[in-house]
């Protein structure tokens, strides 16, 4: 006896057999026994079919037993399936239609913040898996719901007008998402235009001392020192540059970068037990072969403490 089917348009037959196993394996996991329960699909190029089927005579006819577990089952497989394999085609519809973007490497950009976006909610709480993300559940139970409400309406379901027409509530979080990433991207793409600025600048500056050391003594705490090792005073320079004079939203140590800009050094050796530190990459992506990074000499013991306690780092 047929109890649900669920209409596919234009998919492979491997895709349906996929979806149809995975439907059958949570119907095996309904815990009744002898349940006689079974997912089965038909398949030509245009449509397919998987159908939920029981035989007569099952303990589904039990009094006791209801269809709404079967149909909870389904809905729950379904939803799933949709959040694990058809989630990145939504959100890529989602950013070329309502955010108007088009060109792929911006796409595959977006997307790749869309990723980070999930991944960190993952980590929400010391949930190790994307699986158990809070968003990702509310996602599932959204889409569980509106499913399990038109099963109950009708047993039968085409997947695809599902997923085109009914999904306003579950697109909502998604363009959330979307939007994020979008911000961050848009960030991104501002800071790496004044980061060229900054190199250009750089570039076309000659070189009014030899040699800058940068120490970073901790946390963001900086000393910046010339080639005899004393203090510099970026206003008995030419200060021809100013951060200031640049339309910019960029949260980094504007002063560092104003300073080091200012003097123009021929080299410039970073003192750091910490080379991963934001401000320090963008030193050394503005300034690039200018900089050395520098965990052990004299200077670094002298400021930074002893060595042996520390991780080594070579320039």
């Amino acid at each position: 006896m047929e109890l649900f089917a669920i209409a596919l348009i234009n998919v492979e037959e491997s895709y349906v057999r996929s979806l149809s196993a995975k439907v059958n394996q949570a119907l095996q996991h309904l815990h009744i026994v002898q349940n006689g329960l079974t997912a089965t699909y038909t398949w030509c190029e245009t449509r397919a079919f998987i159908y939920v089927e029981v035989e007569a005579g099952s303990v589904l006819h039990d009094p006791f037993v209801h269809e709404d577990q079967v149909r909870a089952c389904l809905a729950e497989t379904l939803a799933s399936h949709i959040v694990a394999d058809k989630e990145s085609e939504i959100l890529r519809n989602l950013i070329t239609k309502d955010f108007k973007y088009e060109k792929e490497s911006d796409l595959i950009a977006i997307e790749g913040y869309c990723k980070q976006s999930l991944i960190q909610e993952s980590d929400v709480d010391g949930l190790p898996l994307m699986s158990s993300s809070p968003s990702r559940i509310r996602r599932i139970q959204i889409l569980k719901e509106l499913l399990s409400g038109l099963l109950e309406e009708k047993p039968h379901l085409s997947l695809d007008g599902f997923i085109k027409f009914r999904l306003q509530e579950y697109k909502e979080e998604l363009r959330e998402i979307a939007e994020y990433a979008i911000d961050e991207f848009m960030m991104d793409r501002q800071y790496q235009e004044f980061i060229s600025l900054l190199q250009y600048f750089v570039y076309i500056q000659e070189a009014k001392i030899p040699a800058a050391h940068l120490i970073h003594k901790g946390g963001h705490e900086f000393v910046i020192l010339n080639d005899r090792m004393e203090p510099i005073d970026a206003n008995e320079f030419d200060a021809s540059f100013r951060m200031e004079m640049l339309e910019k939203d960029i949260n980094f140590e504007d002063m560092i970068v104003s300073t080091l800009i200012t003097v123009s050094p021929a080299n410039i050796v970073i003192h750091t037990r910490d080379p991963e530190l934001t401000i320090i990459k963008t030193i050394r992506q503005i300034f690039e072969d200018r900089t050395t990074v520098c965990g052990y000499c004299r200077t670094c013991d002298l400021y930074l403490g002893d060595t042996k306690k520390q991780d080594q780092l070579s320039p």
